[in-house]
């Protein structure tokens, strides 16, 4: 009888049911289904862990660029005041100049005024002793 039913398409499953599906179909597709499920939540657990992941190297990205930021940031503050120093230097160099030759000046003025000082105490001492 059981052969007659396999031929109508209907079987007898563990529980002694009717069945549409040959025992041996119905367990392999229970199986399938079982692995399908565990696929699914072995997917969704890697989704999760591919989203942290990508949270975590966003979070790294953002941290890295503040700081390449900060190193540019800093980098041009060192330019900055580099030229500053340099500018610095130039101005004092300049004024080294001018008073050099504002001391050269004074020198050569000094010299002018102690020949004629001179020459005066000797107008002043040729007065008195020809008085």
């Amino acid at each position: 009888m059981a052969g007659a039913l396999a031929k109508a398409g209907l079987y007898f499953d563990e529980l002694s049911k009717i069945r549409v599906l040959e025992p041996e179909v119905a367990h392999e597709t229970n199986e399938l289904k079982e692995e399908c499920r565990d696929f699914v939540e072995k997917i969704t657990e890697f989704q999760k862990i591919a989203d942290g992941f990508i949270l975590m190297v966003d979070s790294l990205a953002k941290d890295v660029e503040k700081e390449k930021m900060k190193a540019i940031g800093t980098r041009n503050l060192l330019k900055s005041v580099a030229k500053q120093r340099e500018a610095e230097q130039q101005k004092l160099q300049a004024l080294i100049v001018e008073k050099s030759l504002e001391l050269e000046r004074l020198r050569i003025q000094y010299q002018s005024l102690q020949k004629t000082q001179l020459e005066q105490q000797e107008i002043i001492d040729f007065l008195v002793l020809h008085r």
